[in-house]
C-alpha cells in the first residue's frame, strides 16, 4: 500500500481539486486518530501521534494508492484549548464536512472504553442534519475487555438507535494490536467499487 503527504489546507477551496473519493477521519482530542491512520497506512510516522490534544490543526490529506484519500481533521471538544480556538478548529470541521463535495464517508472516532458521551452523540446528530455519510470507529479496545467493548458498543447503538432507523457501520479497533484495519480498508475498497458503477 502507497501512502504519501500531499497538503494541509485551512478551507475546502485549497484541498486537492483532482476529484478522488476521500475519507475523512475524525474524533473527540486523544481518541486515538493519528495512530489509526497510521495503523491503515502501515506507517508509524504519518500522522503525528501525541499526547497533547490538539496537535492536528487543519485538513490533511494523504494520498493512498494514487485513487483516494485519508483525511486527517481536528478533533473537536478540546478541553485545553480557548474558546476562540475552540470556534476557529470547529469552524474548519465544519467547512469540510459541508462543503466538500468529495467527501466520500466520515470515520467519527469513540473511545470504546466509554459509555455514550453527550459530545459524540450531538456531533452524529449534526451530521444527520448535514446529510453527511459517516461510519463509527471504536478505538483502544486493547484497553478493555471484550465483555466491556460489547457492552459500550451496544449502548451507543441503543442511543443511537433514539435518532435513527438505520444504523451507520461500525468497526472496533486497536491500533496497538493491530485490529479492525482491514475491515475498514476492505470497506473502503467496497464502496471505492460501488462509486465507480454509479
Amino acid at each position: 500500500m502507497s501512502v504519501s503527504y500531499v497538503k494541509s489546507s485551512e478551507y475546502p477551496s485549497q484541498c486537492p481539486a483532482d476529484g478522488l473519493p476521500e475519507y475523512a477521519f475524525i474524533g473527540r482530542s486523544n481518541v486515538g486518530k493519528s495512530s489509526l491512520i497510521n495503523m491503515l497506512a502501515g506507517n508509524d510516522k504519518l500522522s503525528k501521534v501525541s499526547g497533547t490534544p490538539g496537535k492536528t490543526k487543519l485538513i490533511n490529506h494523504f494520498l493512498v494508492n494514487g485513487s483516494w484519500y485519508m483525511v486527517d481533521l481536528p478533533g473537536y471538544g478540546f478541553a485545553k484549548t480557548s474558546k476562540g480556538e475552540r470556534q476557529h478548529y470547529s469552524a474548519i470541521i465544519t467547512r469540510y464536512i459541508r462543503e466538500r463535495e468529495r467527501l466520500t464517508l466520515l470515520f467519527v472516532l469513540i473511545d470504546v472504553r466509554l459509555e455514550p458521551q453527550r459530545i459524540d452523540l450531538a456531533f452524529i446528530r449534526q451530521l444527520g442534519e448535514y446529510g453527511v455519510p459517516f461510519a463509527l470507529v471504536f478505538t483502544k479496545a486493547d484497553k478493555v475487555s471484550g465483555r466491556k467493548q460489547q457492552s459500550n458498543v451496544e449502548l451507543f447503538r441503543r442511543a443511537l438507535l433514539e435518532m435513527w432507523e438505520e444504523l451507520p457501520q461500525m468497526f472496533v479497533t486497536s491500533s496497538e494490536k493491530k485490529m479492525g484495519g482491514e475491515e475498514m480498508l476492505r470497506y473502503i475498497e467496497h464502496v471505492n467499487s460501488s462509486l465507480q458503477t454509479l
